[in-house]
This record gives structure tokens, C-alpha cells and sequence, in this order.
């Protein structure tokens, strides 16, 4: 595949996330012109899957060439994993096989004592085990029930079946680069769909010069495109601290963002590899695992850094208390990038000042103050250091305010309010009713990703419920405050405002690094999608270009009722009342991979009294959940066809939403909750430790819908900035001066410009 090809097919995917199609405006040949019957054979193929076109992108086919097509077309049909094998274990697996745990321990037993050689009358499949008469009907088996080894794969799905069909629009060069800007000067997190957008699209298209990056993870990806292009001194410029230094050197590593500890890596990493302790990992795979994080840099890469410390703009004294935080790690990157040894050379003044403050630790951090004007009860002190630092400040907001009452701190707070990020007036706003709930279950995620559930502060039982519905309100009054203020202060021509009414379910997330990436669709976390039919069917596929092996993925659904007792659907209950699994697959075919389904019943779930419906992956073999394994629902008005043949489910035009997963620690992932009664799902994603769904916590999973539900929407902030800009709420968009869709808010980017507001 030339480079232009393979360019342009990574442009195609990013459009198709953001519902379009990139088609270039050079592509002009005359030997090689669609013909309307060839615009008519693509629109009736996206018809297929579930897609119509909008009228710019429909005239633009027209001056598009028979190969943009063809590749459009290979695009979505590999993102939508068409041509690997959707069969799962049980042809028509609708209709219950009755297999029991008494067929398994017959079974058992049966290949114990030999099988076929010890007299007993069954079949000897493929894989080797001997399956009893009168136990498994294995004419319904597209595999072996016992080790889940499927012997049949198959290309063929479903097509056409939705009743719902997603509009694809036009985009153009222009499009992508507004994009690319979007990304770059995003001043929330980019989670894992926008970082692989940003590392393609650094690849394409030039840095604006007028380019504002606020976000360090964000630079980070800019820095290493910099640095891999020898443009070591454009680069520099987005150095600031010696924390941004270290987060590179990081990130060049381990591909994380953000800066996370050897210890804490191996850790995980045996964790989830050593899940029965029985096992001892061999020395191989230590050394190997451990080699991953062992720095080892050349003399270009040593000088770079040495010289980027050298140059830092800030007071030697300032930039060691910077790297105090991460003082091993920093003692790790002193000796790996020879920093002694520049540090003795002329020229390098700064650096050697900066080394011996390191070493002698003649130095006292911010923290620490703190850390001392709180053990001598200095309420005052505390407030005038915190004051000194407005970003510490907001973050120890809810605690100080308990430690010293809400009179005291606010008006402290509200002094330097203006002076923070709004992303961060806003996450305090989202989480300010979550916090001062005596009753609420914290849910608190650490920076592998895992989630952990915490009790409220104990200091929360000693305020009455009034005190406390007075603090979340002080904080409420303070951040709508600042907003408005900063709002009024942009001056816009603009004198009316569209709001998509669908943008007030959709929660304005801020800091939610997503770790999976959505390749047919982009949706912020918390984003509600109503149901169109009574059904909804989970699909799992995974094992995709990797050989025949056991490679063990389970696809579960775990089932909470009103009363609190709850219900999981999964390889060992195949079936309970309003949910059906295909079976368990425990090894992949070669290179095509395998799928696995469940089947919710709605009206089923809501006769028995079902609240909620987690959706759940887990990797049940040692190790992380399979790279690039795919995960998510389908929904249709019309009934979605099963197999009786195959068992194959799938159908890419049904499809709500779907993610894939990437390389990542995450022995378990959840991807959506059905609430039942309201008949919609939740795109959330919340990861989490064991190989079963036994191991999620509902506890954790009600705490983080509670959250979603206090957080501000899109359409409420919307709201906000029409009242502070004197504009007109217009329910018809031609009309609207300023127009905020639903097709808009599909890129992240762009929602979190809206939190970009100046600090006054």
C-alpha cells in the first residue's frame, strides 16, 4: 500500500467517527468518474449499514471517483469488522440448548476414564473430548462445549435490518484542519479516539503558528512529533516545567500520558497475569516486562533534555520543587540521561544549579506549608497559601470547606475564582451535590484506570443536611458566577441561539480520559441513547489477526433488581429470565476471530422488576482484555435476525454504539448500563479488576450514574452563555444566529471550546 493510500484511508476513518465522509476535491480524473448509477449501487450500499447521506455530500459523490468510493466503502466495512467471523458457539442460540451443569460434569468424567475407549457410547469431536450420548446436542454447536474451540467461522452478517438510519455529511479538507485545531487547543484531556485522530492528523497537516496548546498531554503528543521530525528546538517551546520534560520522557516509554510510577505498572501487570497463585511468572517474561520500563537513552537524547532543563524559563528553586512529586523517578532520569555529568559543563549553569538543590533538598514545597498550617489549626495560613496557588485551591475546595466551614472558604475562593480554568469551575459544579451526600458511594479512579469505591468523607456527618445543601448551593452560586462574568466578557455580533434539545441529556464531561476508541461513532461518557425497539443485543468480537490460540474474552450482563438482588448472564448462566447467551468461546480461529451475544428482553426485564442492565467484558485468561476486541449493542425497531445455521447476530446497520478496545491494563471493562424502565442505555465506561462479572461492584456503577446525573449538560452551560450574552432562545435553527446540534456535540473537541472561556 503506497503512502497516499494509506493516508487517505486514515482520514477516511476520522470522518467516518464524526458521521462524515472525506472525499478530496483533487480527485478529478475523467477516465475514472462515478456515474449516477454508481452514486445510486454507494448509497444503497450505506443503506446496508445503516447510513444515508446528506445533500452536500450526495452532490459531492458525484464528483468523486470510482476508487474514493471503493475505499469509503473498505472503510466502513472494516470498521465494522465484515469480513471476520461474527459465529458464535451455538447456532440459533435463541432457543436455550438445555444444557445443564450435569452434562458438563458427565462430560467430565466421561474423558477422564477415556472416553470412547472405555466402553461409553457418545462423539469424539475435532478438539479431542468425547461428548456423552443424551448430554450436549451438538447438532446445535458450531464447536465443542466443553474446551469452546469453535470449529466452524463464517464472513457472512446481517445487513439492513435498523429502523433507525445515522445521516453521513461532507467533509472536506477544510473540515479535518478545523479538527486538528479543535484537538490542539482542546482544554480538557483528548481521550483515546481523539489522541489517534491527533497522532494522524500531526501527520497531514502543518502546525498553525497562531496555535494556543494548554493541555500537557495533549503537548505531549505534539513534543514527540516535533522531536521524531529533528525539530528538537520548535519543540522546546512547549516545555515549561521540568514535570513536562518527564512526562515526555514517559511518554516515550510507555505511550502513557501521564506519568505512572515502574512500581505501579508491575504491579499491575502481575496482578493480572498472576490471577490464581498458583502461578510464577517465568524469568523470562519478568526480565522482559521489566525491560519495558528500564530507561536507556543515547548522547543526542541526553543533551536534548539536559538542555531543555538548562533553559527552563523558571527559578532554579521552583523547578526542583516541581520535581519533588516524582523524586525517584527523577533520580532514575538524572543517572539514565547523564545530567551529572552535562551539569559540569560550560553553558549548563542552570542545570548544575538545579542538581544541587535536587540533592541537598535545601528546598520546601507548597504542600508542605500546607501540610503544617493545617497541623497547627492556621486557618488563616492555610487560606493565604491556598489563595497563592488557585489550581490547589479547587481541588481542595470540598475538604478545606469541611475542615473550616463553608463562611470562611468561599469568600477566600471566590477571590480567586476567575483566575481558574473554567474546566475546572465546571468539574467542581459536576461533583459538588456527589460529594456532600452523607449517603453517596465515591467512586474514585486511579490513574491505571482502575475504580475504586470510597465511603462519603467521614466530616460530611458531622454538617446537618441544610449546612450541606448550603455548601453545594455556595458552590453552584460561585461557579455560575465566574462563568457569566467570563462569557459577558466575549464580545459576539450574535443576537439568537439554537439548542438542540437532545444536548441537555448529554452531560458536559471534563477530564473523562476514555481509554477505548470509537471507530464508528464518537459520544461523550454519559451521553443516553433511547431505544428504539424491545430488544437489545450485546456483541463481543475479538481475536482479530492473531493465530489460533486460547485467548478466553467473556461477554457478560449482570442484572440488578428493585429489590437489590441481581442476576448475571454469562458463560456459567447461559440463561435467566429476560437475557440470553450464545456460549463460551475459549479459544479464537486463526487471524478472523470470534463473537459471543446476549440477548436482553426489555419488556421481560421490566415484568420481573430489573432496574438496571451492566454491559461487561472480561479477560478470563491471564493477562489484559484482547487488543483491538470490539464491544458494544445493537437496537432496532424491527426484529434482528439469529441463525439457525450459523448463530451469526450481527448486523453493522443496527449497531447504537460500539468501541474498541486498545492496548491497555484492564482485566475488566464496562461499557453501558440499560436503564430499564426509561428504556435507554448509558455509555459510561468504568474498568475494573477479576476475570468475571462477579467482580464488578454495583455499588461503584449506581455511585458513578448518580454522578453523571448531577453533572451539568451541554444544553444547561448553553443556557448559561445565552443569559450572559443577551441572547434570544430560538426553536428553529435557519433562524438562529449561533446553532448548537447534536451533530455537533459529536466531537469532543469542539464541546470542550465552550469551556475555553478567558480567565478575567
Amino acid at each position: 500500500m503506497n503512502q497516499a493510500l494509506s493516508t487517505y484511508r486514515m482520514l477516511e476513518r476520522i470522518a467516518l467517527r464524526y458521521n462524515a465522509v472525506y472525499l478530496e476535491t483533487s480527485a478529478s480524473e475523467t477516465d475514472n468518474k462515478v456515474s449516477r448509477v454508481d452514486v445510486l449501487a454507494f448509497v444503497s450500499c450505506l443503506k446496508e449499514f445503516g447510513y444515508c447521506v446528506a445533500e452536500d455530500l450526495l452532490h459531492a459523490l458525484y464528483a468523486a471517483s470510482k476508487d474514493q468510493l471503493n475505499e469509503v466503502t473498505h472503510i466502513i466495512q472494516e470498521v465494522y469488522g465484515v469480513r471476520l467471523n461474527w459465529a458464535p458457539l451455538v447456532k440459533g442460540w435463541n432457543v436455550p440448548t438445555g444444557e445443564s451443569l450435569a452434562d458438563h460434569l458427565i462430560a467430565f468424567f466421561a474423558n477422564v476414564f477415556g472416553g470412547e475407549n472405555s466402553g461409553l457410547k457418545g462423539t469424539t469431536l475435532q478438539c479431542g473430548h468425547f461428548i456423552p450420548d443424551n448430554t450436549f446436542p451438538l447438532q446445535r454447536y458450531n464447536g465443542c462445549p466443553c474446551c469452546g474451540k469453535p470449529f466452524t467461522t463464517t464472513e457472512g452478517v446481517y445487513t439492513g435490518q435498523c429502523s433507525n438510519m445515522k445521516e453521513l455529511r461532507l467533509f472536506a479538507k477544510e473540515d479535518l484542519q478545523r479538527l486538528f485545531r479543535s484537538l490542539l487547543e482542546s482544554c480538557t484531556p483528548l481521550d483515546a479516539t481523539q489522541q489517534e485522530d491527533l497522532k494522524v492528523l500531526l501527520q497531514v497537516f502543518e502546525l498553525p503558528a497562531d496555535c494556543n496548546i494548554t493541555m500537557k498531554e495533549t503537548a505531549m503528543h505534539v513534543i514527540s512529533h516535533l522531536v521524531s521530525m529533528g525539530r528538537v528546538t520548535e519543540a522546546e517551546v512547549l516545555i515549561h516545567t521540568p514535570a513536562d520534560i518527564l512526562r515526555y520522557l514517559w511518554f516515550e516509554k510507555t505511550g502513557n500520558v501521564q506519568v505512572v510510577g515502574p512500581k505501579v505498572l508491575w504491579r499491575k501487570f502481575v496482578k493480572n497475569r498472576c490471577w490464581n497463585p498458583a502461578i510464577v511468572l517465568d524469568d523470562c517474561t519478568v526480565a522482559e516486562e521489566k525491560s519495558k520500563v528500564k530507561l536507556k537513552y543515547d548522547r543526542k537524547t541526553c543533551r536534548m533534555v539536559a538542555t531543555w532543563l538548562n533553559n527552563l524559563s523558571m527559578p532554579a528553586l521552583q523547578a526542583v520543587e516541581i520535581m519533588h512529586p516524582k523524586r525517584g523517578m527523577w533520580v532514575r532520569v538524572i543517572r539514565a540521561c547523564r545530567l551529572g555529568e552535562y551539569s559540569h559543563k560550560a553553558g549548563f549553569e542552570k542545570l548544575a544549579e538545579i542538581m544541587d538543590l535536587f540533592y541537598r533538598q535545601d528546598y520546601t514545597t507548597l504542600s508542605g506549608k500546607i501540610d503544617i498550617a493545617r497541623s497547627i489549626d492556621d486557618r488563616i495560613t492555610v487560606l493565604s497559601l491556598l489563595q497563592s496557588n488557585p489550581g490547589v485551591f479547587a481541588r481542595s475546595l470540598f475538604s478545606t470547606m469541611l475542615r473550616y466551614g463553608r463562611l470562611s472558604v468561599m469568600p477566600a475562593f471566590e477571590k480567586v475564582a476567575d483566575k481558574l480554568p473554567a474546566r475546572l469551575l465546571v468539574s467542581l459544579a459536576n461533583n459538588a451535590d456527589y460529594y456532600f451526600d452523607a449517603e453517596a458511594v465515591r467512586v474514585a479512579r486511579t490513574i491505571t484506570g482502575m475504580q475504586y469505591n470510597l465511603p462519603a468523607n467521614p466530616m460530611v456527618a458531622a454538617y446537618s443536611e441544610e449546612e450541606l445543601k448550603a455548601k453545594v448551593k455556595a458552590v453552584n452560586d460561585s461557579y455560575l458566577q465566574s462563568v457569566c462574568r467570563r462569557f459577558a466578557a466575549i464580545p459576539t455580533d450574535s443576537k439568537s441561539i439554537y439548542i438542540d434539545p437532545q444536548l441537555f441529556n448529554i452531560p458536559l464531561s471534563v477530564g473523562e480520559r476514555n481509554t477505548t476508541v470509537q471507530d464508528a461513532a464518537c459520544a461523550l461518557q454519559g451521553t443516553k441513547f433511547k431505544l428504539q425497539g424491545d430488544h437489545v443485543r450485546l456483541f463481543m468480537q475479538w481475536g482479530k489477526d492473531l493465530p489460533a490460540q486460547h485467548l478466553d474474552m467473556d461477554l457478560s450482563a449482570a442484572i440488578l433488581y428493585a429489590d437489590g438482588h441481581r442476576e448475571d448472564c454469562a458463560y456459567f448462566s447461559l440463561v435467566v429470565p429476560g437475557a440470553k447467551h450464545s456460549g463460551d468461546i475459549q479459544r479464537i480461529p486463526d487471524q478472523v476471530g470470534t463473537a459471543e451475544y446476549i440477548e436482553l428482553d426489555v419488556p421481560e426485564l421490566q415484568k420481573k422488576g430489573a432496574k438496571y442492565v451492566a454491559f461487561t467484558c472480561n479477560a478470563y485468561t491471564g493477562g489484559e482484555l484482547s487488543t483491538n476486541m470490539v464491544v458494544g449493542w445493537m437496537d432496532s425497531a424491527h426484529p434482528m435476525t439469529i441463525s439457525e445455521e450459523t448463530g451469526v447476530a450481527y448486523d453493522p446497520s443496527c449497531v447504537q454504539h460500539m468501541v474498541r478496545i486498545r492496548e491497555s491494563l484492564t482485566k475488566g471493562l464496562l461499557f453501558g448500563v440499560l436503564d430499564v424502565e426509561n428504556k435507554e442505555v448509558i455509555w459510561m465506561e468504568i474498568e475494573f479488576s477479576g476475570r468475571t462479572v462477579t467482580s464488578l461492584s454495583f455499588d461503584g456503577v449506581k455511585g458513578l450514574l448518580k454522578k453523571i446525573a448531577n453533572k451539568l449538560s451541554i444544553g444547561d452551560l448553553l443556557k448559561i452563555k445565552a443569559k450572559a450574552q443577551h441572547l434570544q432562545l430560538v426553536d428553529d435553527p435557519e433562524l438562529a444566529n449561533e446553532v448548537y446540534t447534536y451533530q455537533w456535540a459529536l466531537n469532543p473537541a469542539e464541546v470542550s471550546r465552550l469551556i475555553d472561556l478567558p480567565t478575567l
